[in-house]
């Protein structure tokens, strides 16, 4: 069984340059994310690899799932549990082929018809949004809200993680939809304690926690 986490954080040292990846790994992982993916949009490739193998290997000794965010070279040379592929990206069923039928592979999608697509291709769960407006992804499209985030939820037979300004104030909104989980950037790297805003997340998906 595919071990597809309900809470995936997304390390960044691009918003923000106080903690490295491998530091923001640990402290969400700390904090109750059960997937970390690393995303690095620049840099030399030799190093990627260098950061990814130390975050692949915190991740085993927690249970956590460890995903490359776009580089499937970076995947297959740290051993990393899958990766995470946007619609412009590297294609879907040919990651299959070179990672395999055990590797986790998830798919980015904005729309309904990106999420037929992430299904048909072979993906083993589909990250959607934006949900709510997001500076932390330069490219992204306009917000869906959370009418489509339903949509998707109930016509896509696939584990549908929700992506794009999830806060600790809409998070509750979002899991109402029946999503399997959220994924986060902003919400817990550019924060002044990760460990903290990742345990509040954690709870407000477990829904232990009410927001005032």
């Amino acid at each position: 069984m595919k071990k597809i986490g309900r809470f995936h954080v997304l390390t960044d040292s691009c918003l923000q340059t106080q903690f490295s990846h491998l530091e923001l790994a640990e402290l969400a992982i700390g904090g109750g994310a059960d997937t970390i993916q690393f995303r690095e949009k620049g840099g030399e490739t030799r190093e990627m690899i260098r950061v990814a193998e130390e975050m692949k290997a915190l991740c085993k000794r927690a249970g956590a799932t460890f995903v490359v965010n776009d580089r499937v070279d970076v995947a297959i040379a740290s051993h990393a549990d899958g990766v995470h592929l946007g619609q412009s990206d590297f294609p879907i069923p040919l990651a299959r082929k070179l990672l395999g039928q055990e590797a986790i592979i998830g798919g980015s999608a904005s729309n309904m018809e990106e999420a037929r697509k992430c299904l048909l291709e072979g993906a083993d769960y589909i990250g959607f949004g934006p949900v709510y407006f997001t500076t932390s992804k330069e490219d992204a499209g306009p917000a869906g809200g959370l009418d489509l985030l339903k949509q998707v939820v109930e016509e896509i037979p696939l584990p549908i993680i929700a992506i794009g300004g999830l806060t600790k104030e809409n998070t509750p909104r979002v899991m109402q939809t029946g999503v399997h989980g959220i994924a986060v950037i902003s919400a817990v790297c550019c924060q002044k304690d990760p460990l903290e805003a990742a345990k509040c997340l954690r709870r407000l998906l477990e829904g232990t926690e009410k927001v005032i």
